[in-house]
């Protein structure tokens, strides 16, 4: 029998063991899939010199997710969860071992640099797997916990997600000098495993019921709802715009070089910064929950954000702009939990895998084509001005949904 702590308990999700298990996923997951991009992309830009060949592993695994992952969300809903989750981490395992048989052609060829439209092709394949899975395991969250554990499920699994962020591409290059190439990939293999068997831990459900209709008209109605349901709306429109324009992670490097002078090293810090300040923050959340008036609460840690970014763009001097980016990660980890949140108290059962895939999609496009518009707005603006015009986008676009939706914020969302 599963205990029943108190509902200020800290700890309170973790009390659960199958939340545990899914903690454990979450991690073992997006660690593995980071240190595998992350070696990947240094082995490719070693062969070739080229930066694209870098940006096309990001591209190349982005474009499959956000084009299924409506699908993905489809048979989420309709089929078991559990099993989805397997078969989608179960190939994703195979393209590993796939990366790992070329990783010992890499280093045998005549032109090594051949090999990447293989590697690119991979890539489009664990986007795929990720389609479905990131459906799946999202919209099984709520299963595992009772109603009064929502929040601090949703603030121990970001935290997962940010610890595996900090993480993955810190030890990266030290498995890389270990184990070399081939054997970084093997232990990336040996940890995606390991979701597996977590996931083993976490029992089937049976595929809630779901109206008549074909596939497009479930899809639909999925976007319907997210549209007629203002505070998702809002919430995960205010996220993907902000971290679309207020996002800096691309250009980092500029600043680095250029900017802040600090060479690599710094390049590393400046890069863990934002992660640092989200887990610290996702700690505090465990044992304060932000859903006390949740969307006033949402509506200012954005522009904290965007403030954040603002300072960071201004900013000359190293420890000032490590501040920066760590605040903007505080600020954005009350959004993430707030808005995991509210997808896990208010989504229907029968609906929760579209939405979350159609949230998914969103959160995709925030952050490639963030990325992308970063690198376009630096090269158009100036580096700095770039910054500046996102930080001050961050903050009309939040000003603006605070206008559209002033009702949101007498409605209460604690339980």
């Amino acid at each position: 029998m599963e205990p029943k702590p108190s509902k200020q308990d800290p700890f309170l999700a973790l009390r659960f063991a199958e939340f545990r298990y899914y903690f454990l996923i979450n991690f073992f997951v997006t660690a593995g899939l980071l240190i595998q991009e992350v070696i990947i992309g240094y082995e490719l830009y070693r062969i070739t010199h080229d930066p694209l060949a870098i940006g096309m592993v990001g591209l190349a695994e982005a474009l499959p997710f956000i084009l299924m992952s409506l699908f993905g969300g489809h048979y989420a809903d309709k089929l078991s969860k559990k099993k989805i989750m397997i078969w989608s981490l179960s190939f994703t395992t195979f393209a590993s071992v796939v990366l790992l048989v070329l990783s010992f052609e890499l280093l045998k060829s005549d032109h090594p640099g051949d090999l990447k439209y293989v590697i690119w092709s991979v890539f489009i394949f664990i986007g795929l797997c990720k389609a479905f899975f990131f459906p799946a395991v999202t919209s099984i969250k709520p299963y595992l916990v009772p109603r009064e554990a929502y929040a601090n499920s949703s603030t121990w699994g970001s935290a997962s997600w940010q610890s595996a962020v900090v993480i993955g591409p810190g030890v990266s290059g030290f498995l890389y000098n270990i184990f070399g190439f081939s054997g970084t990939l093997l232990f990336v293999i040996a940890i995606i495993f390991l979701s597996i068997m977590a996931s083993l831990g976490i029992k089937d459900r049976k595929p809630d019921a779901m109206q008549e209709g074909t596939m497009l008209e479930k899809i639909k109605d999925g976007f319907s709802y997210v549209k007629k349901t203002k505070v998702i709306f809002y919430s995960i429109s205010l996220d993907m715009f902000s971290v679309m324009f207020g996002g800096v992670v691309a250009i980092l490097p500029v600043f680095a070089e250029d900017i802040l002078h600090v060479g690599p090293d710094g390049l590393g810090i400046l890069r863990a910064a934002p992660s640092v300040g989200a887990v610290l923050v996702l700690l505090v959340l465990s044992k304060f929950s932000p859903m006390n008036r949740a969307w006033r609460n949402l509506l200012w840690s954005v522009t904290g954000f965007g403030i954040g970014t603002l300072v960071f763009a201004f900013s000359e001097n190293f420890i000032l702009s490590v501040a920066a980016l760590f605040l903007t990660g505080a600020f954005d980890s009350i959004s993430v939990v707030i808005r995991a949140t509210l997808l896990q108290l208010l989504v229907p059962v029968n609906m929760r895998g579209r939405v979350n895939a159609i949230n998914g999609i969103f959160l995709s496009t925030s952050n490639e084509v963030g990325a992308f518009e970063s690198g376009l707005a630096a090269k158009l603006l100036g580096t700095v001005p770039s910054v500046v015009f996102g930080g001050i986008m961050t903050l009309v676009v939040t000003a603006w949904i605070f206008i559209k939706s002033r009702g949101l914020l007498k409605k209460d969302y604690s339980s």
